[in-house]
């Protein structure tokens, strides 16, 4: 699954609601590489015709979270098509068993085009009538029978649980719950600021988390890091005041400055015009690098904004 999404400000402890417009954001993307309507053809897909759907059979299925097997007649870049007696829809390649998650373009499609008239084990995880969407997972149907409904009955918001991480995108990470996947939305990973969620974290990499919200209607379950982990920027005041001196790493680097990380979820900003450069540096790009430690004096500090304003300690 690939998608863009907004994400909160960097440390604010309560994140907006998660409303079906997030998830929609979530799963934009992917809709990109649905099925095709009507028996129009897809990448690599095969001629056939199509089998109408009983969305009741899928309806059934899906609420007694049953497995079903259904053959693979098709497949585009987002994952493979598959259908049966009553019921055909779409398995994103998040949820194939043999596609790995660092798979090139090239072994992407060639898994893809090995899974075409297999007959494979599914759970069907979206049933949409009004759309026409069935998506089906083959991860899922390892974890047997009745486990989604025997999950949802335990899960809880605000509960703690263990998981395993399954995939990793750019907009967050799937966690198995045990037969059920949620999602740590990037937001929700760090209270610093996440560029890539696989710089933190590994596919299969146990974890434990913090459920934000559950929807048993829609199986989406959203999750958090962070939130198992004190919010530092309420404690900043104490341990920080204006002109200390610390000790810091560039983070990043921009037209106007550089950032800093003091701590985990901790970044301030080194204003551009309060850095001295060499004679023969054209650039902050050419003095300083991402990663470099840096000694930096506390300028500014406001808990509530969660703003940092930092000066670089130069030696002459």
């Amino acid at each position: 699954m690939v998608a863009k999404k907004t994400g909160t400000d960097l440390g604010e402890q309560q994140a907006d609601p998660i409303d079906e417009g997030w998830w929609a954001a979530v799963l934009a993307d992917e809709e990109l590489y649905a099925p095709p309507r009507k028996g129009a053809n897809s990448s690599g897909a095969n001629e056939g015709t199509v089998i109408p759907t009983d969305w009741g059979y899928v309806q059934r299925i899906f609420e007694e979270d049953e497995i079903v097997p259904l053959k693979v007649h098709g497949f585009n870049r987002g994952g493979v098509l598959v259908q049966g007696k009553g019921i055909q829809g779409f398995v994103p390649v998040s949820h194939l068993v043999e596609m790995p998650t660092d798979a090139s373009e090239e072994e992407r499609r060639s898994i893809l085009a090995g899974y075409v008239n297999r007959v494979i084990r599914l759970k069907v995880i979206e049933c949409e009538p009004r759309c026409e969407r069935v998506v089906l997972s083959e991860r899922a149907a390892l974890a047997g029978e009745g486990q989604r409904r025997a999950l949802f009955s335990t899960l809880k918001e605000g509960a703690v649980v263990n998981g395993r991480i399954t995939n990793i995108t750019n907009f967050g990470v799937f966690v198995d719950l045990g037969g059920v996947e949620g999602l740590i939305h990037v937001s929700e990973i760090s209270w610093g600021r996440v560029q890539d969620p696989a710089d933190l974290l590994s596919v299969n990499q146990e974890v434990q988390v913090l459920v934000l919200q559950v929807n048993e209607d829609t199986s989406r379950i959203a999750l958090s890091l962070k939130r198992l982990q004190p919010n530092p920027w309420e404690t900043m005041a104490v341990r920080y005041k204006p002109g200390d001196v610390v000790r810091g790493w560039i983070t990043s680097l921009t037209r106007f400055g550089a950032f800093a990380r003091l701590e985990e979820g901790v970044e301030g900003l080194i204003h551009v015009s309060s850095i001295r450069l060499p004679p023969q540096c054209k650039s902050i790009h050419h003095y300083l690098s991402v990663g470099q430690e840096v000694n930096v004096r506390i300028l500014h500090l406001d808990t509530e904004r969660r703003r940092l304003g930092l000066g670089l300690v130069q030696t002459e």
